[in-house]
């Protein structure tokens, strides 16, 4: 399997870039903020880490999909919520506060239940010869590489708050271009087996994504947490970070399949028009509880 230096070269610059724009919108107190608000942090988290991994389980047994690509769907699942969500969040009325901190904590928590879910997975699916496991300390190096622009960009906004403003649309645009430039870098890299298999996989990525969006709203909504805390979680929940995914699956010096990067890249696309979907369906409830508030 050959690797492109350019590749090797683009990938942390391209992780780094986004990963800075979310440090451009975090703060010391979106990690204290766990302590104030416990509960509702410990939902999503719980819902993140335990349900989603369980569900995209399932769902990957039951679409009986190719080893590679059932290890690229838990790959998916086990990567943390993706800065979209913040957007989607505020467009639809959500706590977009609450979604910082969720991105803030999964982020560093990632670090310890991506290899687990990742290296679980490749015992499952995988013959051993073919099954080459995502060692602890690499990943380790790769959140290094891409939780150190987040620090670069918290400390940036803290001393020169006015450069942070200045620096966080156009790297915001940059992101989304990076996004779409690393989505089409994971198809070509195995074109044939996303034609084959892109209707099946398609399906399952759709699957999870409706999944992870509905988990995230009803799981808080059922244990009464307010309506924009539930919209928070559900898109911190339903739009995962597929670059680190692809990022992980392509890089060589980590899992080196191009194959396993085809559910991210799927799935990177087809969440944006589900969150809008969803957005839009649930920012009507917001609107509709506001209008009876006034009312009353």
């Amino acid at each position: 399997m050959t690797t492109s230096p350019l590749l090797t070269l683009f990938l942390p610059i391209a992780l780094g870039i986004i990963m800075l724009g979310l440090g451009l919108s975090l703060t010391l107190a979106d990690f204290a903020r766990v302590v104030r608000y416990p509960k509702p942090v410990l939902i999503g988290l719980v819902c993140q880490i335990l349900l989603l991994p369980l569900a995209c389980f399932l769902i990957t047994l039951g679409f009986g999909l190719e080893a590679a690509l059932a290890v690229g769907m838990m790959l998916l699942a086990a990567s943390p919520g993706g800065t979209t969500a913040n957007l989607y969040s505020h467009l639809a009325h959500g706590d977009v506060a609450l979604n910082i901190t969720l991105t803030a904590v999964n982020s560093v928590i990632a670090i310890l239940t991506m290899p687990l879910v990742v290296n679980l997975s490749l015992a499952y699916f995988m013959d051993a010869e073919q099954a080459i496991p995502l060692q602890f300390g690499k990943v380790v190096q790769v959140f290094v590489i891409v939780l150190g622009p987040v620090a670069i960009g918290m400390l940036i906004r803290r001393l020169l708050p006015g450069v942070a403003a200045a620096l966080s649309k156009p790297v915001k645009i940059l992101s989304a271009l990076l996004l779409a430039v690393i989505i089409g870098i994971a198809v070509s890299k195995d074109w044939q087996t996303f034609v084959t298999y892109a209707p099946v996989v398609g399906a399952a990525a759709l699957s999870f994504n409706l999944v992870s969006l509905a988990v995230g709203y009803w799981a808080p909504r059922l244990l009464k947490l307010s309506r924009p805390q539930s919209i928070a979680i559900g898109m911190e929940i339903g739009i995962h970070n597929g670059t680190l995914a692809i990022a992980l699956a392509l890089s060589p010096s980590l899992l080196n399949n191009q194959t396993m990067a085809i559910p991210a890249a799927i799935y990177g696309v087809l969440m944006f028009f589900t969150a809008g979907i969803f957005g839009w369906w649930v920012s009507r409830g917001v609107k509709s509880a506001a209008a009876t508030e006034v009312a009353a």
